[in-house]
């Protein structure tokens, strides 16, 4: 977490992010997502509870004098109050506040469980908004096969093993530029994965993944470099940036029409394409990608789930019905039967 954020933070908070950071392991990104929750949180009852100056801007309010005297004061209705304040006028999506419900519920569970600061947690009843569910974005395997033919100029063979370890591995953006060289066990075909929260995976390289690095390997800057270890390297010599990465993907799914793609999607498209394509078991693409729980790696079944409703739907007699047997009268000495 940035230093000048740090010192912005009132001693109670400062405590509750040193803990998520070192204690639970969270990255400095989670940890500055807790503090920003947070301090939007605080800067509403500071200033709904009229502890500031009028007319002050809600971005400008100060919470480095929030104290355990003040959360002590909280209480579920004012968090229900936040989240309506969250969406009538901060706009923000279902997703968003779902979010901001669990930075505060560790936040005061933190105070209650782990410090004793608290006797009751205030939020330990709030409910969480419900998000709309939406299946990922991903390429199909023309797609991927029309990208990679995309892939050029001086710095193909990184660009070429960039994708191709995305589309393969399924890796996040801040996994992959954090690779290191020795990271690639070459006699094991694996490659060792630092995802969310430090924690190591190893996924094994398939054919096209061992070709790529070595090709790549082959033409990898080796002289006057910031950052010997790096896996991939940039054009100023040192470990190449998140924002690197995002241009030149961006820039080649630009290429075959897929402007509104990110890098993310990519990771998408691999656990996709190894469900529908290879079969894989849904516990074993978990550990693949690195997903904390089975519910989150879920969301890939129902992608399959819903393209086979679709095929059903469109079999030419999807819409055929039975028809209602004729009524054959047939007369007899005692009626029609």
């Amino acid at each position: 977490m940035k230093p000048e954020l740090l010192a912005e933070a009132p001693p109670i908070i400062k405590e509750f992010l040193g803990y998520m950071g070192t204690i639970r392991g969270k990255s400095p990104k989670t940890v500055e997502e807790y503090y920003f929750d947070l301090r939007t949180f605080f800067r509403y009852i500071k200033q709904k509870r009229n502890l500031v100056p009028p007319n002050t801007k809600f971005e400008e309010i100060r919470i480095s004098d929030v104290d355990l005297a003040l959360i002590k004061t909280i209480t579920l209705t004012n968090v229900y109050e936040y989240m309506n304040f969250l969406a009538t006028e901060r706009n923000n999506l279902a997703s968003t506040r779902s979010r901001k419900v669990s930075s505060l519920r560790t936040f005061f569970k933190y105070l209650t469980n782990k410090t004793g600061k608290l006797d009751t947690n205030p939020v330990q009843e709030l409910e969480t908004p419900k998000a709309k569910k939406s299946l990922p974005k991903y390429l199909t395997l023309e797609q991927c096969l029309e990208l990679l033919s995309k892939v050029d100029g001086s710095t193909k063979e990184r660009d070429y093993c960039i994708l191709v370890l995305f589309l393969n591995c399924g890796m996040r953006l801040s996994e992959l530029v954090s690779l290191n060289l020795n990271d690639v066990n070459h006699n094991k075909k694996t490659i060792r994965i630092v995802g969310k929260g430090n924690k190591e995976r190893i996924v094994y390289l398939n054919e096209a993944c061992i070709d790529a690095i070595n090709r790549y390997i082959t033409v990898r800057p080796k002289d006057a470099l910031i950052d010997k270890n790096a896996l991939f390297i940039s054009k100023q010599r040192k470990r190449i940036s998140p924002k690197t990465v995002q241009y030149l993907v961006k820039k080649y799914l630009s290429e075959i029409e897929l402007e509104d793609y990110s890098v993310h999607k990519l990771r998408h498209t691999a656990a996709t394409l190894m469900y529908q394509h290879g079969h894989v078991d849904i516990r074993v693409l978990k550990d693949i990608l690195g997903h904390e729980n089975l519910g989150t790696t879920e969301i890939y079944t129902h992608l399959s789930n819903e393209q086979m409703t679709n095929a059903s739907e469109a079999n030419p007699l999807s819409h055929v019905k039975q028809r209602e047997p004729l009524k054959i009268q047939i007369k007899n000495k005692k009626g029609p039967v």
